[in-house]
C-alpha cells in the first residue's frame, strides 16, 4: 500500500499525484516507470515517475484518466491509498553531453521529459523544450520545464498560448537556426512518427518513449511487443526509449487501435 501525499488537479482529466515510495524514490533514474494497481481487482497502469524526492520518500505521478482504472487513480484523494506501485521499470535514458538537446513533449507527455530535461541540462547541454497541446489548459509542468530548460517554446493546435501551430513546427525552427545535436520526444504516437519522420530528413538522431500497452511490465506477456530495425522488441524491458528513426510507428499505432471500439 502506498500513500498518496499530495495531489494537484491539472485539468479535468489530468491528475497530479505525489505517492510514498521511498525505496522507489531513492533507485529511479530519467526513462524509468512503475506499474499502479487501484483495488484488489485493478488494472495493472504504467506510468512514467515525473519527478522525486529522495528525502521525503515520494515519486510524482501525472495520470490522465481515459478508461475505469486510471479514472479511479484519479479519483484518489491525499491520505488514501494505491493497493501497489512496482518498480522502477525499464531501462533508464542515457544521459551524455551531446551539445544542444531539444526536448519535445507532447500533452501529458511532457510529464516523462521532465526528469529527462533536467538529467540533460544537468549534463552540460543546451537544451530547448518544445511543449505543445491542443489547447493552453492542456500544457501541464511548464514551469518546472523552463527551470532546467535555456529556451522553452510553447505551441497549441488552436493558437491559444505561445505560436498556433504543431510541435514539428516548433522542432522545425529551432533546427533551422541552430545546430541540433538531439532530440528527444514523448507523446501521443502519431506525434513522435512525425518527429521521426521531421528530424531524419535533416539527420538529426532523435529518441522516443513508446508509451504502448503494458500488462505485466516484465516482458512476460508480449503485449508491448514493437518493431525496432526490423527486430521485435518489447517496451517494458527492451525500452521505454528506442531509436525513433528505426520504430515501425504504423504498426505500433495500428496495435494501439486494437481495443478500439469498432461497429459491427
Amino acid at each position: 500500500m502506498n500513500k498518496i501525499v499530495a495531489k494537484e488537479r491539472f485539468s479535468e482529466n489530468v491528475v497530479k499525484l505525489v505517492v510514498e515510495a521511498p525505496l522507489i524514490a531513492r533507485s529511479r533514474k530519467p526513462g524509468h516507470f512503475v506499474i499502479v494497481i487501484c483495488g484488489e481487482r485493478g488494472e495493472r497502469i504504467p506510468l512514467t515517475i515525473a519527478e522525486a524526492d529522495t528525502v521525503a520518500g515520494t515519486i510524482t505521478l501525472i495520470i490522465q484518466a481515459v478508461g475505469e482504472s486510471t479514472r479511479k487513480i484519479c479519483a484518489l484523494e491525499p491520505g488514501e491509498f494505491l493497493t501497489d506501485v512496482v518498480g522502477p521499470l525499464g531501462r533508464a535514458t542515457k544521459i551524455e553531453k551531446y551539445g544542444t538537446v531539444v526536448c519535445a513533449g507532447g500533452g501529458v507527455g511532457v510529464a516523462p521529459l521532465l526528469p529527462i530535461v533536467r538529467a540533460m541540462k544537468e549534463a552540460g547541454n543546451r537544451v530547448i523544450s518544445v511543449l505543445a497541446a491542443r489547447t493552453k489548459d492542456l500544457i501541464i509542468l511548464e514551469k518546472q520545464v523552463r527551470e532546467y530548460s535555456d529556451e522553452v517554446i510553447i505551441m497549441t493546435d488552436d493558437g491559444s498560448y505561445g505560436t498556433k501551430g504543431l510541435v514539428t513546427n516548433g522542432i522545425e525552427e529551432v533546427i533551422n537556426r541552430t545546430d541540433v545535436n538531439m532530440v528527444v520526444t514523448i507523446g501521443p504516437a502519431i506525434m513522435m512518427k512525425f518527429v521521426a519522420e521531421l528530424t531524419r530528413r535533416y539527420s538529426v538522431p532523435t529518441i522516443c518513449s513508446l508509451n504502448t500497452i503494458m500488462v505485466d511490465g516484465t516482458g512476460m506477456c508480449g503485449a508491448c511487443r514493437i518493431t525496432v530495425d526490423g527486430k521485435t522488441r518489447f517496451v517494458c524491458v527492451d525500452g521505454p526509449e528506442f531509436d525513433a528513426h528505426k520504430v515501425d510507428f504504423n504498426e505500433m499505432m495500428m496495435r494501439l487501435r486494437a481495443y478500439n471500439p469498432t461497429k459491427i
